[in-house]
């Protein structure tokens, strides 16, 4: 009699991820969790930036959490477990945030780690995880992950990577604003991708980038900057991340006056800021690269009105209880699809406690095409089990009367890049 397999198969992680588990709301309470093998409950470790410059993002990572994870232990848990989520604040520092790593794995005996957004605390903290053998499912952006810098305990299953979306975003911005470009950008991990790769991706088009001008994450006044930029750009691309993004762009206006270049800006440069606010005046008819459109537009998705509604964001991305409470859209669904990659990867594997995490990251690892469903209400994606980076559609916005009004969406096929690393050659 042969021996069954003891990872899971990739058709057992597809079937599974494209399954879905929110109908199962409507089973009773006490049938939910009666085929768990132990009521223990799975406890992810959930690295959230409480305080320092990326409090805006974790407080908005943070309810959208606990939104899926009520809707998940709603439709009866993880392979019949309830999800319990055991938060740190990493202060968004990379020294933290491998100390919350250590926490989690030592001291509160999470199953994963889960959430990181900002580059430098992922890059901090990813070593400490993969010693722990602790998967670690980060919500970033950077290209940290699919470089090929972390190991294999760090995935990236939830939200595309800078590198994907300037790829996808330069042709747009050659073909319709200019090719003669200055770049503004935090200086740090994070920035320094939209340096590298948009600057590759511009020139790939037949543009420059003119000047590259990066900026300390934590400064507070930017109008110094500004006389860097040349006289004959005809685009500034800019993205902003932190407290003070608001008063970067109303000092951006104030410098142009009512003569500006074109303007294309990451949408992190108004993240949590309503775009209509006073002194924004000028950005009417600028663009920007969303992850997920802010504002529901006319041709919105069931799944993504659903999701909307159990974050409780409004059609303008506000909180429903708080309209001058302004989401970070673009970047906090990257949390609920992860939790539901998390959970379709521990019920392929058949997990049941620290012992099965490397079947659990070869059940991720198997996965690639995920439906655009309401566990995963941005989009169809293309997950790279070798890279252990997803690949998704981007989307492009105009403002206009204060709104803003989706103008482009980009194909995966766009965001698509070679393979520069093979994670699962890596033991676990």
């Amino acid at each position: 009699m042969p021996t069954p397999p003891k990872g899971p198969t990739r058709r057992a992680a597809l079937s599974t991820l494209a399954g879905g588990a929110i109908g199962a709301a409507s089973l009773p309470l006490w049938a939910r969790y009666t085929h768990a093998q132990t009521a223990e409950p799975i406890r992810i470790g959930f690295q959230v930036h409480r305080t320092g410059i990326g409090a805006a993002y974790g407080r908005w990572y943070d309810r959208t959490t606990q939104a899926a994870v009520k809707l998940i232990n709603e439709s009866g848990g993880i392979n019949g477990r309830a999800i319990e989520i055991v938060a740190e604040d990493d202060g968004t520092d990379p020294k933290r945030g491998a100390e919350v790593v250590e926490k989690f794995a030592t001291q509160h005996k999470c199953d994963i780690g889960f959430g990181t957004l900002f580059s430098h605390v992922v890059i901090g903290s990813a070593p400490r995880a993969g010693e722990l053998k602790l998967p670690y499912f980060v919500v970033s952006e950077g290209h940290h992950v699919a470089s090929g810098m972390l190991n294999r305990y760090t995935l990236q299953p939830g939200i595309t990577d800078v590198k994907s979306q300037v790829k996808a975003m330069a042709p747009f911005v050659a073909s319709n604003l200019g090719k003669k470009v200055t770049m503004v950008f935090p200086d740090f991990a994070f920035g320094h991708d939209h340096r590298d790769f948009f600057t590759a991706a511009i020139e790939e088009q037949g543009g420059q980038v003119l000047e590259h001008i990066a900026i300390p994450p934590a400064e507070t006044s930017f109008t110094k900057y500004f006389p860097k930029i040349p006289r004959e750009t005809e685009v500034v691309y800019h993205v902003m991340v932190g407290p003070a993004v608001l008063t970067f762009v109303k000092e951006l206006g104030e410098f142009f006056g009512p003569s500006r270049p074109e303007m294309f800006g990451f949408i992190d440069s108004l993240e949590a800021v309503a775009i209509d606010s006073p002194g924004l005046e000028f950005l009417e008819g600028t663009y920007f690269w969303e992850g997920m459109p802010r504002h529901a537009q006319p041709d919105q998705s069931e799944h993504d009105k659903f999701y909307r509604e159990q974050v409780g964001v409004d059609a303008r991305g506000a909180s429903v209880t708080d309209p001058s409470d302004i989401s970070t859209y673009a970047h906090m669904f990257g949390c609920w699809e992860t939790l539901y990659t998390v959970k379709a990867g521990m019920e392929a594997a058949g997990y049941r406690g620290p012992g099965d995490r490397p079947a659990l990251i070869e059940a991720v690892e198997a996965m690639t095409e995920i439906p655009h469903s309401r566990e995963h209400p941005q989009g169809a994606k293309i997950f790279n089990g070798k890279t252990h980076q997803v690949f998704g559609h981007q989307y492009i916005s105009r403002v206009e009367g204060g709104k803003l009004v989706k103008v482009h969406t980009t194909s995966i096929e766009d965001t698509l890049y070679p393979d520069e690393v093979d994670y699962t050659t890596q033991a676990l």
